[in-house]
């Protein structure tokens, strides 16, 4: 617009969609004064920054609960799972931008005075609330991207000791019953020895007997009690055959559920790398200050536009906006009385007069009294007509009645 005191600067294109993200009307500010226009392209630069950042955010929470568990020093990232964090996190950019779009259009001037008064303050506390709460969740993926190396490590540490304790459970969980297998094949196997070793002992004598002296009834009797033994040993390994097989096959089968449940592990350990355990090792490597300033920087960012606002002087553009309100209401006959009346509470009320509808339903009552009239004009008119008929031939009318 060109004036002979002030010519407004032409806005380029960025400029006018950050003011579409601050929420403020491009119309207006194209006729108002370059801070304004500057102004409210900060406030939508703030959003917009706000979006993008609740966007990284997302994408990398939802990239960290669903990745591929393991080691926490491995290193790759998952193609199908960066896509799927990508998409989210651009969904998730969208909907906190436009919260916060709608919270800072939502958000207005108080005053009109650089003073954040105790009123304006609490007016906005739900806005308030709403910027704390989101500024929180974007800043605990944050958090967790800054110390990731140091994360890693500490993490890596827990998952090598979570593993140490779940293999010494598991082995002691098993042991009862190793031990249960091992008494049987004990048993057994000390019953056989016995008889071994007595054998050996038996052939042991027979042959010192034969190369010191000749052969005679001491030395058939050792033959024939090791030819017993021997018959004895056979016996013995025949009928406990099956017991051996069952206890083998049970020990076997108990260690190879031992392998299983070992190695699983890394499986176990790999739980431990989530969002959660993230976010509680961040708290404790970086420790209580450094994560509460950063929180603090992310809370700062987010309120800013609620605060800036309420400390906004009035301006040209309000002034303008306001103007440009009471043409529109006048335009369609709505009237404002301001602070008209007190409520019950004792409260300033307005009042609002809607001409238009106010002479609607002024032309609706007298069409509908001058309808009434017509009426009741017609019924006098056909009473006098009746009237008149009945005077020319009042016989008909009694002997219709009759």
């Amino acid at each position: 617009m060109t004036r002979d005191y002030y010519e407004s600067p032409k806005p380029g294109k960025i400029m006018q969609w950050l003011w579409k993200a601050a929420g403020s009307d491009g119309y207006i500010l194209k006729r108002s004064t370059y801070s304004d226009q500057v102004k409210y392209a900060c406030l939508g630069g703030i959003v917009v920054a706000t979006g993008f950042m609740a966007a990284l955010a997302g994408g990398y929470a939802i990239y960290t609960i669903f990745e591929p568990k393991g080691s926490a020093l491995d290193g790759g990232a998952h193609i199908p799972t960066v896509i799927m964090s990508c998409v989210f996190g651009v969904i998730w950019g969208l909907i906190i931008f436009n919260i916060d779009r709608f919270i800072v259009a939502a958000t207005g001037k108080g005053d009109g005075t650089e003073a954040i008064t105790w009123q304006e303050f609490t007016n906005s506390l739900p806005r308030i609330i709403m910027g704390l709460v989101i500024a929180i969740t974007i800043s605990k993926p944050m958090e967790i991207r800054m110390f990731k190396s140091e994360i890693d490590a500490e993490l890596h540490q827990e998952q090598l000791e979570k593993r140490k304790q779940y293999e010494i459970a598991t082995k002691a969980n098993y042991e009862t019953r190793f031990n249960v297998i091992e008494a049987e094949i004990d048993k057994i196997e000390e019953e056989r020895n016995k008889l071994l070793e007595r054998l050996t002992e038996v052939e042991s004598q027979y042959t010192e007997e034969v190369r010191i002296v000749r052969p005679g009834p001491k030395a058939a009797a050792l033959k024939e009690l090791m030819s017993s033994l021997g018959e004895k040993l056979k016996t013995f390994d025949k009928d406990n055959k099956a017991e051996m097989d069952r206890l083998t096959f049970e020990k076997l089968k108990l260690t190879k559920e031992l392998d299983a449940e070992l190695a699983k592990n890394q499986e176990v350990a790999s739980g431990l790398d989530g969002l959660l355990e993230r976010i509680k090792l961040a708290h404790e490597i970086a420790g209580f200050w450094i994560t509460f300033f950063i929180t603090l920087l992310f809370v700062v960012i987010e309120l800013t536009p609620i605060f800036f606002k309420m400390m906004l002087i009035k301006s040209p553009y309000d002034f303008m906006r306001d103007n440009v309100k009471e043409l529109l209401r006048a335009e369609e006959g709505i009237q404002i009385k301001y602070e008209y009346y007190k409520d019950k509470k004792g409260q300033e009320r307005n009042l609002v007069i809607n001409h238009q509808v106010k002479r609607k339903i002024e032309e609706k009552i007298a069409l509908m009294a001058a309808q009434s009239e017509l009426s009741d004009y017609v019924i006098e008119k056909w009473k006098q007509r009746k009237k008149k008929d009945i005077d020319k031939n009042v016989d008909a009318y009694i002997s219709e009645s009759q």
